[in-house]
């Protein structure tokens, strides 16, 4: 079963989402919040697998709300009525998985909370386009801007071969956050599997060559 916790401050949009929601299988929504400082508070206890985040929000909005999530945070899926680059960029950079506008249809939405429960992103072909740009025009020098420090450390880990357990071990992560890390870096990077990955980490000097090992199996 999927859980799911809805953030937006506007009750007909949570409501929305719940009823679209509670229609499928294996989903179920374990709880809504109207603020960011509400959703720090519950995630804990509401363990979540999935969070639907809106950007704009009083107080803490969807980027502080990112910003704060520890280490055994849920797959965040931003549904936002705003296109700006910059906060999209910095969504993503801060382990948002997906991007989506609030009107995006229905079936795509739950697409996004079926592919986040497994630390896969579904993005919104003119968000996806605007990425492809921002990277094709040079914007972001090191390709590894996009990761958080916890992903870099993941991706270092990945770059000496090591398997989902041991980075789990060596981090003090549960296997299964270290899975959705790691889709995450994938789908951030623009590659298809570990060896890729593990390989731009070496190419950007994360690892000595002598040190890595690139049979990663997960």
């Amino acid at each position: 079963m999927i859980r799911v916790l809805i953030v937006d401050d506007h009750e007909v949009v949570r409501q929305g989402l719940r009823f679209v929601l509670d229609q499928e299988d294996g989903i179920e929504v374990v709880g809504e919040c109207a603020n960011g400082e509400r959703a720090l508070a519950v995630v804990p206890a509401l363990r979540p697998a999935v969070m639907l985040l809106d950007m704009v929000m009083p107080g803490l909005d969807g980027l502080e709300v990112l910003r704060r999530l520890g280490a055994d945070r849920p797959a965040v899926i931003v549904l936002t009525s705003f296109h700006e680059d910059e906060r999209i960029v910095e969504a993503i950079r801060l382990g948002a998985l997906s991007y989506l506008p609030k009107t995006t249809a229905v079936d795509q939405v739950v697409e996004a909370v079926r592919a986040a429960a497994h630390g896969g992103s579904v993005l919104e072909p003119g968000i996806a386009g605007m990425l492809v740009r921002r990277m094709r025009q040079g914007e972001r020098r090191d390709p590894l801007d996009v990761l958080t420090p916890r992903e870099r450390e993941v991706l270092t880990a990945l770059a000496r071969g090591r398997s989902n357990g041991e980075i789990a071990r060596t981090l003090s992560l549960g296997k299964e956050t270290v899975k959705t890390h790691v889709s995450s870096i994938l789908a951030k990077l623009g590659v298809t599997d570990r060896t890729q990955a593990a390989i731009v980490g070496l190419q950007q000097g994360l690892v000595p060559l002598d040190e890595a090992l690139l049979d990663t199996d997960g």
